[in-house]
């Protein structure tokens, strides 16, 4: 699988199915491609959340190694630290999700993403995914083997979201909007 900035719902859904063959968490290293070809313009640096005004996408912004061919791995992907994107990041998320159920129960689990310095897009989206599996309780889960394949088809569900009243549901945003919303039975919807 590639790696993934707070990855979408559906991502996370097929990352546990696939987990679940291993009976653990432990072989992520081995399952998410640091050696894929560099992909622009995709969720591999960027996520997207519902806020008052509707859907906001988050940008991790990066810089490439200079190579010859263009031939970078996700692997060699630098962030930058241009334009106080951790900041930012963080207010759209505390603006957007402070007032979820369980943002004051997370906030602080996933707030270092957001003070931390990460040299490696690829490391730092993989402390991301260990810290969401983590909250999401998916190692005692996913050893019960009861996730679908993930050949099979799944009807995306409503849950809660803090802003449905104004903007209706929004299927299969970031993994972040279904644990502000739905905190320990997240892992039940997935």
């Amino acid at each position: 699988m590639h790696t993934t900035y707070f990855g979408n719902i559906e991502w996370y859904r097929e990352l546990l199915s696939t987990l679940q063959n291993y009976g653990t968490t432990e072989v992520l290293e081995g399952i998410i491609d640091k050696n894929e070809r560099w992909q622009k313009q995709t969720e591999r640096n960027r996520c997207l959340i519902a806020t008052a005004n509707g859907t906001q996408m988050l940008t991790v912004p990066i810089s490439l190694p200079a190579k010859e061919n263009n031939n970078i791995t996700t692997g060699e992907v630098l962030i930058s630290d241009h334009g106080n994107w951790r900041h930012l990041h963080w207010n759209a998320l505390s603006s957007a999700y402070g007032m979820s159920p369980f943002f004051d129960y997370y906030a602080d689990d996933i707030k270092p993403f957001f003070s931390e310095k990460w040299e490696l897009l690829a490391d730092y989206n993989l402390a991301i995914t260990k810290k969401i599996l983590e909250l999401l309780g998916a190692n005692d889960i996913i050893q019960q083997k009861t996730f679908l394949k993930p050949s099979d088809v799944v009807e995306t569900k409503p849950y809660y979201q803090t802003f449905q009243k104004r903007h209706g549901f929004i299927p299969n945003l970031s993994i972040i909007d279904l644990l502000f919303n739905e905190g320990p039975d997240s892992i039940l919807y997935l």
